[in-house]
């Protein structure tokens, strides 16, 4: 197995980084491209004990960069920004043939994001600060102290954007980080090591260890060393996370999976409601986040499904290095395979096709909709991370909130209307960690992020990761006893 690979002109090593250098592991992954299916590369498959190198060597680097200055620490992440967006054309390029999403995406809004995250958690870090008060003449302060090594496991639908939502807030915070990238799409965090190291973080402090299936990932999470696990992914892997984490009380954040709804009143402007569903598809349908579960009002409910359908139509679906292409391939052989299933169950159990059902050359999957879909059928209840939509219909608001809220999950909502009093009303009563009026896919850093139900445990965002990442504490002090009058 050669050490480094060039993807699309570019240099990517495939060992893990550990410690501040490069280790290699006997055995190797084939990492796939969705956009023709060919093997990218063989990339190195950890195991328990490339693992446990990781933890302690970011045990051993955590008392020097927890000590690390707040100014400091934000000069080395802000250092890090520079170097992705002195990089963005090659982690573009990389990302795009190693999870297939669109080319333009990543260049105009993926990666300068990615640059963003370091950026937003450096000068959050800054101006981190709790009002002291006072108890019977006793003084109160909470600081934030850094809590010790994390183990962050990322997803693979927006790999180095979804790490960086993490690794940024934890390394302000001063914790120390093992990074574990799905094993679908781990080149990008690769070369987020390298820059890095490059940008001047001290060896350990950031460490990516590869792997496949969940032999690496049990050994990271039941390490006792580890202090912190924040993990984006779906539920059955959380369950496990969360049973592996518990012998150790560890501490953890769950972003977990979505059956969002999205919500058209009669009242709203159609063309926006029209817009804001077709965007689901983005990302070929693979978004925690995505308003799958159309629900329409009645009365407008015909009309908004043949504007749907005539603008879908005009979607070009192709290869994602395509300046016109709207919607590139599914990831991997076996995430088609899932989506085709949930979407031939429902269709037997009595669906309809309104647009797509069906495959299409290579990793691609038709844009679809399906109505006629009962409430507690499968394809309403669960999540498909691809490009399958479902559209039921509902006469008042009180049926639309309850069709809304009638799942496990409660990651997002989204509700189009034409009235405030309406939009404030509704959301009000959705259950879900974030709900969008009239936009979609709007985050700001500072927000609180996270789900509710089996959505997942937990907040990050702004003042909330640091909470997370931080261990709280609260220094009372009398206002007697002290023999100094400085």
């Amino acid at each position: 197995m050669a050490d480094k690979i060039i993807v699309a002109g570019v240099s990517v090593d495939v060992r893990h980084w550990i410690g501040g250098e490069r280790v290699a592991s006997a055995e190797a992954f084939a990492d796939l491209s969705p956009i023709d299916g060919s093997v990218i590369g063989e990339i190195s498959r950890g195991t328990p004990t490339e693992a446990a190198a990781a933890v302690a060597a970011a045990k051993a680097a955590f008392p020097s960069w927890a000590a690390t200055s707040r100014a400091e620490r934000a000069r080395i992440l802000h250092a890090i920004a520079d170097g992705v967006e002195k990089r963005i054309e090659e982690l573009a390029i990389v990302e795009t043939t190693d999870n297939g999403a669109l080319l333009r995406s990543h260049r105009r809004g993926v990666m300068p994001r990615v640059a963003h995250n370091f950026r937003f958690f450096a000068d959050w870090l800054l101006k981190l600060e709790h009002e002291d008060f006072e108890t019977r003449g006793h003084s109160n302060h909470v600081s934030w102290d850094p809590a010790g090594p994390c183990v962050l496991i990322t997803p693979w639908n927006a790999p180095l954007m979804l790490a960086t939502w993490k690794v940024a807030p934890a390394l302000a915070a001063g914790d120390t980080v093992v990074l574990k990238p799905a094993e679908w799409s781990p080149l990008t965090a690769s070369l987020l090591a390298d820059i890095a190291a490059e940008a001047g973080l001290p060896a350990g402090v950031l460490n990516v260890v590869q792997g496949y299936g969940s032999e690496i990932g049990d050994a990271l999470t039941s390490d006792p060393d580890v202090r912190r696990i924040s993990f984006t992914g779906s539920v059955p892997t959380a369950r496990r996370i969360a049973a592996s984490a518990a012998a150790n009380l560890t501490p953890l954040s769950l972003e977990l999976g979505g059956k969002s709804p999205l919500l058209v009143f009669a009242d709203a402007d159609l063309d926006l409601a029209v817009d804001l569903a077709v965007e689901q598809y983005d990302n070929a349908g693979q978004v925690c986040l995505a308003a799958t579960r159309i629900l329409v009002e009645d009365g407008v409910a015909e009309e908004f499904t043949q504007r749907f359908v005539d603008k879908v139509t005009n979607l070009a679906q192709g290869d994602p290095r395509d300046e016109t292409t709207d919607i590139g391939p599914n990831i991997h052989p076996r995430q088609l395979e899932m989506i085709d299933g949930f979407v031939q169950r429902a269709v037997a159990a009595g669906a309809r096709v309104v647009i797509g059902g069906h495959r299409k050359d290579g990793q691609f999957y038709a844009p679809t909709l399906l109505t006629e879909v009962a409430q507690d059928s499968e394809i309403v209840q669960e999540e498909v991370f691809g490009p399958v939509l479902t559209l039921q219909t509902f006469a008042t608001e009180e049926e639309a909130v309850r069709l809304a809220n009638d799942t496990r999950f409660g990651l997002a909502a989204t509700l189009a209307t034409g009235s405030r009093e309406r939009a404030e009303r509704v959301a009000d009563q959705l259950v879900a960690g974030t709900v969008w009026v009239n936009c979609f896919f709007v985050r700001d850093l500072q927000a609180p992020f996270g789900g509710s139900r089996h959505s997942g445990v937990g907040r990050e965002g702004g003042t909330w990761s640091f909470d997370f990442y931080c261990d709280l504490k609260n220094t009372v002090t009398a206002p007697k006893g002290f023999k100094d009058h400085g």
